[in-house]
C-alpha cells in the first residue's frame, strides 16, 4: 500500500515578525513545494529517503518502527528533527505509525532546499496529512512560528494570515497585484534559520501593539493597492518601520543603495528572498553583483 502527500512552498510579503504578535500578514504559497511518498513493508524499521530539486539524496534516515530509535543516519541534525516531528505527530495521534510493521518514506523538493521557501514547513504538512493531524498544532508541539507557513501549505492562493487569540485566521484573496509583471523575488545566497530569527526578535521586547497595528494596515493597504508607485511607497515604509523595530539597516540601505526599484525582505532579514520592482534590466543588475537568482512573480507564485 502507498500513499501520497503534497504541500506548497510558500513566502510572506508583508508582515515578518510581527505576525507573531497578532498582525495581518499577505502570504503566498508558490508553484514550488514538497511530496511524500509512504510505502508499507514488513521490515520493522522506518527507513527515510530525502530527495532534492536535482533528484539527488540529501538525507537518508533509519529507525527502529515501534520506539523511533535511530539506527542510522547520514545527519544526525536532521536526524533529531525528524524524529522530533514523528514524535510529536505519534503524541497526537497514537494510531499513526501502526497501520504496517514497517516503512519506507521518500521526500523530495521541487526548489533547492536552501532558498527557504518551506523545507521544514512542507515536511511538517505533509506529516499531519500522514498522521491525520492538525499541521498548526504539530508545528507548535514540535518547534514554533505564526503558522502562516502551514496555512500556505494547504492554500492554493494568496491569504491574509492573522493570529486571534493564538488561533490561526486565514482568509483567501482572489486577486494578484495588477503590476505583477513589475515584481520579482531575489534570492540573497544565504539561507536564514527561522527560529533563530524568531529568538532574536523576541529578545527585542518590544511594545508590539502600535507595531501590529500599522503593520496590519500596510497589509491590507499592500494587498488593495492598484498602481505600482503606491506600492513601492508601501514597501518602503514597511521596511522602515521593521528596520526601526529590529535595528537593523534595511536590504536597500546594506546591499543595493543605487537599485533603481523599490524593495523588501521577506520573512527573516538578512537572508532567503528579497521581493523587488522592476523591469526587464532588473535580471542584470542583481546577476551583475553575484545574486544569480532571479525570479519573476509569475513564475514564482501560485
Amino acid at each position: 500500500m502507498q500513499a501520497s502527500f503534497y504541500s506548497n512552498g510558500k513566502l510572506l510579503l508583508s508582515g515578518e515578525y510581527v505576525v507573531l504578535d497578532g498582525a495581518k500578514a499577505w502570504a503566498m504559497p508558490t508553484k514550488f513545494g514538497q511530496h511524500l511518498q509512504v510505502s508499507q513493508n514488513d521490515s520493522g524499521l522506518l527507513t527515510w529517503k530525502s530527495i532534492d530539486d536535482k533528484g539527488l539524496l540529501w538525507f537518508e534516515g533509519i529507525y527502529q518502527k515501534d520506539d523511533l530509535i535511530e539506527v542510522s543516519s547520514s545527519d544526525p541534525k536532521i536526524s533529531r528533527t525528524l524524529l522530533q516531528i514523528l514524535s510529536e505527530a505519534r503524541k497526537m495521534n497514537p494510531e499513526f505509525l501502526t497501520a504496517s510493521d514497517g516503512f519506507e518514506i521518500e521526500t523530495k523538493l521541487t526548489f533547492p532546499r536552501y532558498w527557504g521557501l518551506g523545507t521544514s514547513s512542507t515536511l511538517i504538512n505533509n506529516i499531519a496529512q500522514w498522521a491525520k493531524i492538525d499541521g498548526y498544532q504539530l508545528l507548535w508541539n514540535a518547534f514554533s512560528g505564526s503558522g502562516y507557513d502551514i496555512a500556505c501549505a494547504k492554500t492554493n492562493s494568496p491569504i491574509v494570515y492573522q493570529l486571534q487569540n493564538g488561533l490561526p485566521e486565514v482568509s483567501k484573496i482572489d486577486a494578484k497585484p495588477p503590476f505583477s509583471n513589475s515584481l520579482y523575488f531575489v534570492y540573497l545566497n544565504k539561507k536564514r534559520n527561522s527560529r533563530e530569527a524568531i529568538n532574536a526578535y523576541r529578545n527585542r521586547k518590544l511594545n508590539t501593539s502600535i507595531l501590529v497595528k500599522k503593520i496590519s494596515a500596510l497589509s491590507l493597504k499592500m494587498i488593495a493597492c492598484s498602481q505600482i508607485e503606491d506600492f513601492e511607497a508601501l514597501m518602503h515604509a514597511h521596511e522602515t518601520l521593521l528596520s526601526e523595530a529590529l535595528g537593523i539597516p534595511t536590504v536597500k540601505e546594506e546591499l543595493f543603495p543605487d537599485y533603481q526599484g523599490s524593495m523588501k525582505s521577506l520573512g527573516a532579514w538578512g537572508g532567503d528572498f528579497i521581493l523587488v520592482t522592476g523591469n526587464e534590466r532588473t535580471s542584470a543588475y542583481f546577476k551583475n553583483k553575484g545574486y544569480h537568482t532571479v525570479l519573476p512573480f509569475q513564475e514564482m507564485i501560485l
